[in-house]
């Protein structure tokens, strides 16, 4: 697989995966009683982080690697978008989902709801920035 396809296909596994989350997974937290809401939001995180960890790797290296050899303002587009994403979830999102580890309230699922769209446009916008670089 060439270095656009491998781009596209990973900065595509993420979008899909996070229109899974915002639109079916993070709304089901509102759904889990509050005496469970500890355990479901722990196993979430554990969970999640197998998946979207290593494709988040991956995104950025591919990202980095693109926009070393193309060298044009798409690829810079893409590499902004890839490393934007990597740090608004560690710096923004990862203490979100810490600050609900102790039994989330409906404030803050409703307030990650809504702050999620973020990346779900930006993971989505990257999917087109890769499709434009093919």
């Amino acid at each position: 697989m060439d270095l656009l396809t491998a781009n596209l296909v990973v900065a595509a596994a993420l979008a899909g995966l996070i229109w899974t989350i915002q639109v079916v997974h993070y709304p089901l937290f509102a759904l889990v009683g509050a005496a469970d809401r500890l355990r479901y939001q722990a196993e979430h995180q554990r969970r999640i982080a197998r998946l979207v960890l290593p494709l988040m790797v991956a995104d950025v290296a591919l990202a980095v690697a693109v926009l070393v050899r193309e060298d044009a303002a798409l690829g810079a587009a893409n590499a902004a978008l890839a490393v934007g994403l990597f740090a608004i979830t560690g710096l923004v999102y990862a203490p979100m989902h810490g600050a609900m580890a102790g039994g989330a309230t409906d404030r803050q699922i409703t307030r990650l709801v809504r702050a999620n769209w973020v990346r779900t446009a930006a993971w989505t916008a990257q999917v087109v920035v890769a499709l434009a670089l093919r």
